[in-house]
């Protein structure tokens, strides 16, 4: 028997670990949910949509797709430096599959909990598979990182290893699991893929401590740098020796298709950043063993984004939704 839209609320989604810890929060059973904050504090939101067939394979696993769908909207809180609050959930189901139901919100919850970020409400409706998230996060009052705070002389910095989320995307699209992967490499990308790591710690560090602006990698390094390059008003020259691969990618795909997919693939999520050249950067302990960091270049006062060894011009083309 299917479930209706309240019974479904109420068995997979109103559970201990997706409710908000925040005490004074009005969240599911009611028409609206409500926030207070602090009068320091400022909310900081972001909405992404995932339909199937576009941003995920037809029969995807659903453990998997709900860590993903949370991990997207996290990496854009993470990109600013706000802590997690809560979020909402849209979700279009073609049919009301309990198994399938139960395993999104295993995975949902499974992130939700981890980053101590509550559902506080949402909607759900008939139609193609199609999941809305947005997040809300706070920020300290008139700070946040931005994507317009980079200076001439700052270092350019990424986390992480960039390029495995479109190294796995081939997989993806065969609708290969991690699991059932051919090589221990293509194992670790599709990891990657279904399983991005916000970095919302590394965020928050760099607020407090000063980097000059930030955004998060989602449709490649040369384009996600180039809007931080046209927002900031200055230009830059990247080390494309530096940019981190990733021995799996390296081994999968070979060095130089490694390298042009962490210049150009997208869906990594991690955090591209500026440091004000006069300060050392130093992450704590606590940070670095989640964290690796690499600087890959510097920004420059003169538009435009060239290759730091050649001096030849890079595209800052980012991958179009339309």
């Amino acid at each position: 028997m299917a479930l209706g839209e309240f019974d479904l609320i109420r068995s997979f989604f109103d559970r201990p670990g997706l409710r908000s810890h925040f005490s004074d929060v009005v969240g599911i059973g009611d028409d609206c949910a409500i926030i207070s904050l602090p009068n320091d504090q400022q909310l900081a939101q972001s909405l992404d949509t995932l339909v199937e067939g576009v941003h995920f394979p037809e029969d995807c696993d659903p453990h998997l797709l709900g860590c993903r769908a949370l991990a997207v909207n996290l990496s854009d809180l993470a990109a600013m430096g706000a802590t997690p609050h809560s979020f909402t959930l849209g979700l279009t189901l073609p049919e009301s599959n309990s198994v399938w139901l139960q395993s999104f919100s295993d995975g949902l919850t499974e992130l939700a909990t981890t980053h101590q970020i509550g559902l506080i409400g949402g909607d759900t409706t008939r139609g193609p598979l199609t999941i809305s998230i947005q997040v809300q996060g706070t920020l300290p009052k008139g700070k946040a990182l931005r994507r317009n705070g980079a200076k001439a002389g700052d270092l350019i910095y990424v986390s992480g290893y960039l390029g495995e989320a479109a190294g796995a995307l081939p997989a993806v699209l065969r609708g290969e699991k991690p699991e059932n992967a051919s090589t221990s490499e293509e194992q670790y990308l599709l990891q990657r893929y279904y399983r991005p790591s916000p970095r919302v710690s590394l965020g928050q560090w760099l607020l407090e401590n000063g980097a000059s602006a930030a955004l998060d990698i989602s449709d490649g390094l040369l384009g996600d740098l180039g809007h931080i390059l046209k927002a900031s008003q200055v230009g830059a020259e990247l080390n494309i020796s530096s940019v981190p691969v990733s021995s799996e990618l390296e081994s999968l795909l070979g060095v130089e298709k490694a390298r042009e997919l962490a210049l150009t693939g997208g869906d990594d999520y991690e955090l591209c950043f500026t440091w004000p050249e006069q300060k050392k950067l130093q992450l704590p302990d606590s940070l670095l063993a989640d964290n690796h960091v690499t600087c890959v270049g510097r920004i420059t006062p003169s538009p435009g984004l060239v290759d730091a060894e050649t001096g030849q011009p890079l595209s800052p083309q980012a991958y179009q939704h339309f």
